[in-house]
């Protein structure tokens, strides 16, 4: 279980560096299944092509921190990895919540289905 939770820590990572570096739409687009969703703390839905569009103007973070990570298997090829993210902006306030992003594996390679962020009280 702790090689899937570092795999699954490592996308969680690139995705990060991706929203830091202004990389985010092609990260996202390539490691989101067709018909994944995101759902952001303010209740917003968002498709693949929605997270992808969104991703080109967004400010960038300027770092992060990943805090207390826990994968949950579900199936032998779907896990939910659940943790505490907090993305620092140089303009702007820090964002912490709590995020689950769940995970399948299609053939070797693992794509993002659903991601969610609740806001930390």
């Amino acid at each position: 279980m702790e090689d899937l939770l570092n795999d699954l820590l490592e996308l969680e990572h690139a995705g990060w560096r991706s929203l830091c570096d202004r990389t985010g739409g092609d990260f996202y687009g390539n490691v989101m299944t067709g018909d994944g969703r995101m759902v952001l703390a303010d209740g917003t839905v968002m498709s693949r092509r929605d997270v992808i569009e969104s991703l080109e103007d967004a400010p960038p973070w300027s770092s992060y921190t990943i805090e207390d990570p826990v994968a949950t298997r579900l199936s032998d090829d779907v896990t939910a990895l659940l943790y505490t993210g907090t993305g620092h902006r140089d303009a702007g306030e820090d964002f912490t919540g709590i995020m689950t992003s769940v995970y399948v594996r299609h053939d070797t390679v693992w794509k993002l289905a659903h991601y969610q962020q609740t806001a930390s009280p």
